[in-house]
């Protein structure tokens, strides 16, 4: 048997990171090496590992990316909320690594991706575009990540611009809904790990596509086996659509 794929985790006292080492240890392929967290020394830490799986904070990508590179480990992101310039910097350091950088890693919601894409597709311009998504009460960011995809996906496929042709709810005397928007809906409470849901409305009939989560496992499966398929890879920027064959 081949020597089991080392990891560390960063970000392994939060909610993800207690997940993402609790089900390492169904694969036989990976054993998790190191864990770190904030005020711990992530570049010592880097020495025991062959990949990153980095459930952190957006605000520190910077310094990861910069470690992971100065010691040649594949990395997957998990993080979300990142500023343009962080995603410059994420797209800059593929050059040199193979990053796994998802809005999510659930194997569900990657199908929820694909069937979008399809289902935008084949409904045409007749319907109208809203996605609702909701998440416990101590998220910080908004809309989540795997909204903001799915919001992405469907503005490529009708040729709109997300940052322009999306509405981010409607309050007061708005006037009628536009051709061309995407509607966009954060809710937030309680203990929901997450919801989302992309809505397709026209006059006489609705579909709706939903996907639930109600464990933080199955996301932290899915970042498990992205590092697996990840290490090795040439350099470059992939994503679960990749890792699941679905592009």
């Amino acid at each position: 048997m081949s020597k089991p794929l080392s990891l560390l985790i960063n970000g392994s006292r939060g909610r993800m990171g207690e997940a993402l080492v609790r089900c390492a240890a169904a694969f036989a392929e990976l054993s998790v090496t190191a864990q770190v967290d904030a005020g711990d020394d992530l570049q010592s830490a880097l020495q025991q590992c062959d990949a990153v799986i980095d459930f952190s904070h957006h605000s520190i990508i910077g310094s990861v990316l910069a470690e992971c590179a100065a010691a040649g480990k594949t990395l997957v992101i998990g993080t979300t909320g990142h500023s343009d310039e962080e995603i410059a910097a994420i797209h800059a350091a593929g050059a040199s690594l193979p990053i796994v950088f998802a809005p999510n890693y659930s194997i569900g919601v990657n199908t929820l991706f694909w069937l979008t894409r399809k289902a935008t597709e084949i409904l045409g311009p007749a319907f109208d575009l809203e996605v609702v998504e909701m998440h416990h009460r101590m998220k910080k960011d908004s809309p989540s990540g795997t909204a903001k995809r799915l919001a992405e996906i469907l503005a490529e496929v009708r040729q709109l611009s997300y940052n322009t042709d999306t509405r981010h709810g409607r309050f007061g005397i708005v006037g009628e809904r536009t051709a061309s928007e995407i509607g966009m809906h954060a809710v937030r409470g309680g203990d929901v790990v997450g919801d989302h849901t992309v809505i397709y409305a026209a006059l006489g009939e609705r579909v709706e596509l939903t996907h639930k989560a109600s464990s933080r496992d199955t996301f932290a499966m899915g970042a498990l086996r992205a590092a697996l398929w990840a290490h090795g890879r040439a350099p470059g920027i992939y994503d679960m659509q990749d890792v699941l064959g679905l592009h």
